[in-house]
């Protein structure tokens, strides 16, 4: 649903114009990722990156992603999980397990900032967004001339 593009206007008489799909996202993105990032939070920022929508900012992603199944009970209670998908590139590369995704942009979210009520990580995403913004802004279509839709 991120890489939605708008297809359309729609443009109603009395009413502000609108985005055609309306569940449009039409600004920058930039992921935020860190060393907690796992399994789904690996996997995330890696489409995010190869569908080319923004930057990853952080730190880089834990790197757990191996699926695991459990093989039924043990006689004492406990249980046997066994590791068996992992996730390989189109490339055919084993990928992100034992290593994560590296971020674009490094940025550690220090426990001083944290204590303090910053958010380093965060802040530096805005700060991106900002830039690309400035840099591309965007404009919706002028609405068009009414259309004639009488004979002459």
């Amino acid at each position: 649903r991120l890489r939605r593009e708008m297809a359309m206007v729609g443009m109603a008489r009395d009413a502000a114009p609108g985005p055609n799909p309306n569940e449009v996202f039409l600004g920058p993105k930039v992921c935020l990722m860190n060393e907690f990032s796992a399994s789904d939070g690996d996997l995330f920022p890696y489409r995010f990156r190869k569908a080319g929508l923004g930057k990853l900012i952080g730190k880089r992603s834990w790197g757990g992603v191996v699926g695991i199944s459990g093989r039924g009970p043990l006689i004492d209670g406990g249980q046997v999980f066994v590791p068996e998908a992992g996730s390989a590139s189109l490339a055919g590369e084993w990928i992100i397990e034992g290593h994560g995704v590296d971020p674009d942009i490094e940025v550690e979210n220090d426990p001083k900032s944290v204590l303090a009520g910053r958010d380093p990580q965060l802040e530096r995403g805005v700060e991106e967004l900002l830039k690309k913004l400035k840099a591309e802004p965007k404009a919706w279509p002028k609405k068009p001339a009414g259309p004639i839709k009488t004979q002459r």
